[in-house]
């Protein structure tokens, strides 16, 4: 499976943001990708405004999403994922993954892990989501959903690769601070080596977080990387690299504990 990682700067204004989108559409398909991973918060973002997402959150059937949707109409080989603020009926949103191909959401996942942490609250605003992400079949991997804070919490990765993830994206926001760079790179690398899996991490870059999207294999090396900067970059996946990974390193079959329930 060939997956293209789209990082950039999200801007306040989200028609910025699609046409963004739509460039970073065209030229991954032009690399003829399968699958097009974009960062978390996709529709707007602004250090300036913390009540932004109220703003400018958008349902399902908002422009934002339905042009988005219509876009990869053009290029029906391409899966997108990214995600963004979906109201949740309630004067509140759901931090929600969705994942695109031919004009159709075909899974979508509501973040689980919100990020009360190094003084922000996510929870101000976005509504936990009570449901474990599900599997997407993409160029026959089996694809895990997860977001960015979700990345702390083993237990979900494992979970996945359990049920049969091949590989797990991670759209994110990673804010910038004291060694949270060194955060992102271990945990990552951790998330896939731990599970004999391959981990597709795409960061938001700009002002606040540090971008520095990834593509690790499954015995934790990082095959594909981006800096600090807006950038699209390719890795290739390989079901042979997964087999050797877990037949020199059976950490799954050797386990001694099963998995935790989701309550």
């Amino acid at each position: 499976m060939k997956v293209a990682l789209g990082q950039f700067a999200v801007q306040p204004d989200w028609h910025e943001n699609l046409d963004i989108c739509f460039d970073l559409i065209k030229r991954a398909a032009g690399k003829e990708a399968d699958l097009l991973v974009l960062p978390e918060g996709i529709l707007a973002q602004d250090m300036a405004d913390p009540d932004l997402i109220p703003k400018t959150a958008q349902p399902l059937d908002g422009a934002f999403i339905t042009r988005l949707a219509a876009e990869t109409l053009k290029y029906p080989t391409l899966t997108i994922a990214g995600c963004l603020p979906i109201p949740d009926g309630k004067d509140r949103f759901y931090n929600t993954l969705l994942v695109i191909k031919n004009g159709q959401i075909i899974a979508q996942y509501r973040k689980l892990h919100l990020y009360d942490a190094f003084s922000h609250q996510e929870s101000r605003s976005i509504t936990a989501g009570d449901s474990l992400p599900p599997l997407v079949e993409i160029a026959g991997f089996k694809v895990g959903l997860m977001i960015c804070y979700d990345l702390r919490f083993p237990e979900l990765a494992r979970r996945l690769v359990l049920e049969g993830a091949d590989a797990l994206i991670l759209p994110a926001a990673w804010v910038k601070g004291s060694g949270k760079e060194a955060h992102w790179d271990i945990l990552v690398k951790a998330r896939a080596l731990e599970n004999t899996c391959y981990m597709i991490a795409v960061g938001e870059c700009g002002q606040r977080n540090i971008g520095n999207s990834m593509v690790v294999d499954p015995l934790g090396v990082a095959i594909a990387r981006a800096g600090e900067e807006p950038a699209l970059i390719m890795a290739e996946l390989f079901h042979k690299r997964i087999a050797h990974a877990r037949d020199i390193l059976p950490v799954l079959h050797n386990r001694r504990f099963l998995p935790p329930k989701f309550i």
